[in-house]
């Protein structure tokens, strides 16, 4: 497997054929093992009503209507996937690590599921944490994405409601005429811009979809771009700010947040308004608890947040800032007797810029075990906006053997963010900037403008492993290699 399949994989959609034909070697891990039923999950077709206008999208859901999947910790993974569209697609599970042969990247491990077809999955499905599951193809912008949430016994034991929230960025666009407008408006200025340290601004872009290059100054004075697609809407739970959903909660209860942001590019900061919360975990791997009211939160990661809610019966929003933005989402926390009155989809400032400043805080309650790296490989992040090209460049091929320890640092010299994510493994976050330290366990990391973050790793899945950045456009426009096992 190379990395133009990859990529040739990830723009596969509804145009692509899938013909039956016999089951290939590889797929032999994908039989069911386990003795009881395995639970169906269905990828179909569904309606919204975004902002007063039908949409057609995906959704990945169970028989009976239960978006996603909510499993225990421990067990099997037991799962047949039907694809009930007329379009072939894929699904990855994002935050597990199946062993190769059920990882979801077409042609990688595994070919796009026909129409009409099912595919079964019997795997460990391993530890604790908030995951998700999405669509490895351009797909993904259309909402073929879905929770993914292993609890574990103490989970279930603790006297705590349990709030799940995905995000998403939407557009009447579709997926393939986004990524043509960002390909084809190929500006000069934004080439020349990126060459000066001292730019301010980009001249805006009038084309539907594709948002005005809109550029802000960092502390090293640069300026950077923070968002390339302006989108008809920001979803919390498929709905927007203006008709949100409102959950009902225990004046003075326990809420433990499961945010999950499955925007194709779009990165938020959690906004808690009056609440003071705890932050708990990352990417499903709990952390040293962390209090705070505004969390970061990019593309493909998780954060858990622990709430005790005040005795008042007044609601509490729980917000999603659209970076460098007015924008916002979210939904709303309903005590008895509380009036929830409307929120306007637009907020005074706009929300933050994410920075690395919560991640160098960030500790795991579990880190990895105390042991000198194998091998080490340095990774630029390449590209530009100008004609859209991105791509991974290293010395090497990622190459590794089983049973070794990795670290790879990642140096991005765009000027945009790029949030990292890794196939089948967990890693952690052991130095910014080349300051060592012990951070949290992941498997996304976001690396802004002319920063450098190292990940270490230890290689205990063979296998060719996707490893992208997690901007579904990005990716597909060449930011994407592999992670490769020698036989």
């Amino acid at each position: 497997m190379n990395r133009r399949r990859l990529l040739e994989g990830t723009l596969l959609g509804a145009s692509a054929l899938v013909l039956a034909t016999p089951r290939p070697l590889w797929a032999k891990g994908l039989t069911a093992r386990s003795a009881a039923a395995p639970t169906r999950l269905q990828i179909s077709r569904r309606t919204l009503d975004i902002n007063g206008r039908a949409a057609t999208v995906f959704g990945l859901q169970q028989p009976d209507g239960k978006r996603g999947l909510t499993l225990r910790e421990g067990e099997a993974f037991n799962v047949v996937l039907g694809n009930d569209t007329d379009e072939s697609t894929i699904v990855h599970w994002h935050g597990l690590t199946p062993p190769f042969a059920s990882d979801g990247v077409a042609d990688a491990s595994l070919p796009l599921m026909a129409p009409r077809s099912e595919r079964s999955f019997d795997f460990p499905v391993g530890a604790a944490g908030t995951h998700w599951m999405h669509a490895h193809t351009l797909q993904e912008q259309s909402l073929l994405a879905a929770p993914l949430i292993v609890r574990s016994l103490a989970d279930e034991r603790r006297d705590e409601q349990e709030v799940v929230i995905l995000l998403h960025d939407f557009s009447f666009s579709s997926p393939e005429e986004i990524l043509e407008r960002l390909k084809s408006r190929g500006t000069p200025h934004a080439m020349v811009a990126e060459a000066t340290a001292d730019r301010r601004s980009s001249p805006p872009i009038n084309q539907p979809g594709v948002a005005p290059m809109v550029a802000a100054p960092t502390s090293q004075g640069m300026a950077i771009d923070i968002n390339d697609i302006e989108y008809d809407a920001y979803l919390a739970n498929d709905r927007t700010l203006g008709d949100p959903e409102i959950i009902a909660v225990e004046r003075g209860g326990r809420v433990r947040l499961r945010i999950i942001n499955g925007a194709t590019a779009t990165a938020f900061t959690v906004d808690l308004g009056e609440i003071d919360g705890e932050l708990i975990a990352v990417d499903g791997h709990q952390v040293q608890p962390i209090a705070g009211r505004r969390f970061p939160v990019a593309m493909g990661q998780r954060i858990d947040v622990r709430l005790d809610l005040p005795r008042d019966a007044r609601p509490f929003p729980i917000m999603a800032l659209r970076e460098g933005a007015r924008q916002r989402t979210g939904v709303i926390l309903q005590p008895p007797g509380a009036t929830v009155a409307r929120l306007p989809e637009l907020s005074v400032h706009n929300a933050p810029v994410l920075d690395l400043a919560l991640e160098g805080r960030l500790s795991a309650l579990v880190p990895l075990r105390t042991h000198p790296a194998h091998k080490t490989f340095d990774m630029d992040l390449t590209g530009s906006m100008g004609g859209y090209r991105w791509d991974l460049e290293t010395a090497t091929p990622i190459s590794v053997r089983r049973g070794e320890r990795i670290e790879i640092t990642m140096l991005n010299t765009t000027m945009m963010a790029h949030p990292m994510h890794l196939h089948g493994h967990h890693f952690q976050v052991v130095a910014i900037d080349s300051q060592r330290f012990s951070g949290a366990m992941r498997d996304t990391v976001n690396i802004p403008p002319q920063r450098s973050v190292t990940i270490s790793f230890d290689t205990t899945n063979a296998g060719e492993w996707a490893f992208h950045c997690h901007h579904l456009y990005h990716m597909a426009a060449g930011m994407m290699t592999q992670l490769s096992y020698e036989t």
